[in-house]
């Protein structure tokens, strides 16, 4: 590994706006399917979800494209334009275990909503934007330019030959 090949921060950055997107239609889908599949009563007349079941499955398809995503050539959509890739400290592909460490631990910060009844709105879905920012922060400074969840994971994020 030449330290060349370590993606720059900034297109790590990049690429996570893009997955933002890419999530954002996610979402919108798997609540279209399930809005189907509920006969329209997802929501109740006051707002209230009325399947438990709702937000734990938008969970388990986003964390599913992120983690499919890596295992199978490294890249989110996010990722490919941008020419980088996910992979072992080695340069390995990543592993299912690696590719689960790593989503859980960059996940940890959705804990956050979970204060929305103590705070305001606005507050519980700022929180777990702060949490990310922490969890990105060390990819500015690490020679290697890894990310919390790349360091606990062993992964790292590498540059594409052009």
């Amino acid at each position: 590994m030449t330290d060349a090949s370590i993606a720059p921060a900034w297109r790590r950055f990049t690429a996570i706006v893009y997955d933002a997107l890419a999530v954002v239609a996610i979402v919108m889908v798997v609540g279209l399917l399930t809005q189907f599949a509920t006969g329209g009563h997802l929501v109740d007349d006051t707002g209230q979800l009325l399947a438990w079941w709702y937000q734990p499955l938008q969970g388990l398809v986003v964390g599913a494209y992120f983690l499919a995503s890596w295992m199978r050539g490294g890249q989110t959509l996010g990722m490919r334009p941008w020419r980088i890739r996910v992979t072992g400290n080695q340069g390995q592909p990543v592993s299912g275990k690696r590719g689960m460490v790593r989503l859980v631990v960059a996940a940890l910060p959705l804990a956050l909503l979970t204060i929305y009844p103590l705070v305001s709105l606005k507050t519980a879905l700022l929180a777990p934007l702060a949490g990310w920012a922490v969890l990105l922060l060390p990819a500015f400074f690490d020679r290697r330019r890894r990310a919390i969840h790349d360091m606990v994971a062993g992964t790292e994020i590498r540059s594409l030959p052009t």
